[in-house]
């Protein structure tokens, strides 16, 4: 088990804006009601309501979950596509199912 790399993954995801913008991420399929990766993507903008925080921080935040690993981004045209991270939700399974037997 890479201890530094949840490290990180738990640092990113200790600030409650992260937090919510990375649920919202791994939660957008569900209630979409689709499967497809596709479904994944959300643009900044629909990341940002509800938040009451600027442009600029809302970029810092998906700047340090990007470093973290957890999403991935994509612009297209004028707005940027953000997802999470193609292992990312398998691997916190995981960490959490060897945490719960050890």
């Amino acid at each position: 088990m890479d201890v530094a790399k949840f490290a990180a993954t738990f640092k990113a995801l200790a600030h409650p804006h992260r937090l919510v913008i990375f649920l919202r991420l791994a939660q957008c399929c569900e209630r979409r009601g689709c499967d497809a990766e596709e479904c994944a993507r959300l643009c900044v903008g629909e990341l940002g309501r509800g938040l009451k925080i600027g442009q600029p921080t809302l970029s810092h935040h998906l700047k340090e979950l990007t470093r973290a690993g957890l999403i991935r981004t994509r612009k297209s045209g004028q707005s940027t596509e953000c997802w999470v991270a193609e292992t990312t939700l398998d691997d916190l399974a995981d960490f959490f199912q060897k945490a719960k037997k050890a």
